[in-house]
């Protein structure tokens, strides 16, 4: 009887991808993805250390996983920068735990499963430095479209409010050539969207042979990559950016006008007690050397509200820069102290009632810039890469984000072009065929007005010799053609923005469509994926 796993991932993008290759190391023993808790003879946990409450959260569903164990044969494994942290105390709060593991030997757990079983007892595995690079594993990503690529691991920085760089070790960067192989053999597979990881990304290769910062050069060798459509990059340290980055980013094709730009606070004593080693003023003219440089860029952000010592004045600044800064989003977080950071022992810690007040007040000054934001777009048309078919309160909603990072919600099922020689050979349009054997389904010239009210059937005449990368419509009759006879994730289409709101804009009719496929090439670098399975749901979160 084949066993069957669920992985579930707490925290940031690099646990997300630590998370496809621990499941690509399982598929590689014959293991087979489960749909659900019920489904699972295995269950493995990637832990944070670093989100608030990351400690009850895992010890609350490990209990939650003891009711379950307790009824049936299950396995349990605990991976992920809190085991990292907490190593040998996981058994001892938790005993019926059967493996746990730590952030440098991610290419152990099929062994450690294996002497576990053999066995009968728990086993434990932890290493202070990383022993393979993640991405030389085999992976078995979520998405068929878009894939997150580690540039590199670690970090050199010594922000007291951070634990990072003791649970993930010092910064190890890929080489530029693996890099970009793995990208390219990406985009062969049909991937449309790629993602570069690191926790400080624009310190990129400083590590290597020549010591100095490569990610300026990693983003125009990436600039030739065939068939990628998107670029994305995630996080870099402010104080690290150079113009040369900043000349990379704006010449990079695929590169999304999207910047995540951490913050973390706008005073520069507060900065200095983080040891960000960037203050306010640099901050502000980076942003706008990338503005100049970049246009239509979108930025978000992260600030810590009450971090020990701050004061009102402090959190005047804060709110200051904000204003000036306009920000298209931000995550914002409560100060709340880590154990095993310096900012957990700093004197002059903000009661919890002052930082929940401040939150408050930071929360509506960026609710408000964030709706002008996105009420500067009605009227225009934005390219989204689809993302979900269906919502699961509305199901004649679908959404998608442009490349600016923004979720946009859209209308299934209404006026669809195509773009593409694709679309020539999906209606038969430039082939002989006269507008007589046309049958429902076929795409027809003409073009999709935007505006309330229109159809499946609205066509415009008028257009002649249609060819690639003109627009058409649907023959009213049958859905749009692509995956599942629909517009599907993976899809790329263009709305016109109708209405915003502070988290999300809302588009009207598909204006043009173009159906994801997967190329089908090679990837020996970077396994091609596997769908989850039907109906998969996520183990419950507890805590």
């Amino acid at each position: 009887m084949t066993t069957r796993f669920l992985i579930r991932t707490f925290g940031c993008q690099m646990n997300e991808h630590d998370s496809e290759r621990l499941a690509g190391l399982l598929e590689a023993e014959g293991l087979e993805p489960a749909a659900g808790l019920d489904d699972a003879d295995l269950v493995v946990l990637n832990t944070c250390a670093v989100r608030e409450n990351a400690d009850n959260k895992l010890y609350g569903t490990l209990g939650h996983l003891a009711t379950t164990k307790a009824r049936r044969d299950l396995t349990i494994a605990v991976g992920g920068c809190l085991a990292q942290k907490d190593q040998g105390r996981v058994l001892e709060r938790a005993p019926w735990v059967d493996v746990v593991f730590g952030t440098h030997n991610l290419h152990s757990l099929p062994v450690l499963l294996r002497r576990a079983r053999e066995q009968g007892t728990a086993q434990a595995e932890f290493f202070d430095e990383m022993q393979r690079f993640p991405s030389a594993l085999p992976a078995r990503r979520a998405s068929e479209w878009s894939a997150w690529v580690a540039i590199s691991v670690g970090c050199n920085n010594t922000c007291t409010f951070c634990i990072v760089p003791r649970l993930r070790g010092k910064e190890r960067s890929r080489r530029v050539g693996d890099v970009v192989a793995e990208v390219q053999a990406l985009a062969d597979a049909g991937v449309l969207e790629v993602s570069l990881l690191g926790q400080n990304v624009n310190s990129y290769g400083t590590d290597l042979a020549d010591h100095r910062q490569l990610f300026g050069d990693l983003l125009r060798a990436l600039d030739g990559v065939e068939g990628l459509e998107r670029l994305r990059f995630t996080s870099p340290n402010p104080k690290d950016f150079r113009d040369d980055v900043v000349e990379a980013m704006a010449t990079c094709r695929p590169l999304c006008e999207h910047v995540h730009f951490p913050l973390q606070s706008g005073s520069d004593r507060v900065l200095r007690l983080m040891r960000r080693g960037y203050r306010r003023r640099r901050y502000l003219e980076i942003l706008g050397r990338l503005r100049a440089a970049i246009p239509g860029v979108a930025f978000s952000t992260d600030i810590i509200v009450g971090f020990p010592g701050e004061t009102e004045a402090d959190f005047a600044d804060t709110l200051e820069v904000v204003e000036a800064a306009r920000f298209d989003s931000a995550f914002t977080f409560q100060y709340s102290p880590r154990p095993g950071t310096e900012a957990a022992t700093m004197p002059d810690q903000v009661p919890p009632e002052v930082v929940r007040d401040r939150f408050q007040r930071l929360l509506q000054l960026q609710e408000r810039i964030s709706l002008e934001a996105n009420r500067a777009l009605v009227g225009t048309e934005v390219e989204l890469l689809v993302e979900q078919t269906a919502s699961k309160t509305n199901p004649t909603r679908m959404s998608g984000r442009t490349r600016t990072n923004k979720l946009c919600h859209f209308p299934a099922g209404a006026a669809v072009g195509s773009e593409g020689p694709e679309a020539g050979r999906a209606s038969g349009l430039g082939g002989g065929d006269a507008a007589g054997d046309l049958v429902p389904g076929d795409l027809v010239p003409g073009v999709a007005v935007p505006g309330a009210g229109q159809g499946a059937g609205d066509l415009v005449p008028g257009l002649a010799n249609p060819g690639a990368g003109q627009r058409g419509v649907l023959v009213p009759g049958v859905a749009v053609p692509g995956a599942g006879g629909g517009v599907a994730p993976g899809d790329l289409v263009t709305v016109w923005v109708e209405q915003a709101a502070p988290h999300h804009l809302v588009g009207g009719p598909v204006l043009r469509y173009r159906p994801w496929r997967p190329a089908g090439g090679s990837c020996a670098a970077a396994p091609s994926p596997r769908p989850l399975p039907a109906g998969a749901v996520p183990l419950p979160l507890v805590g």
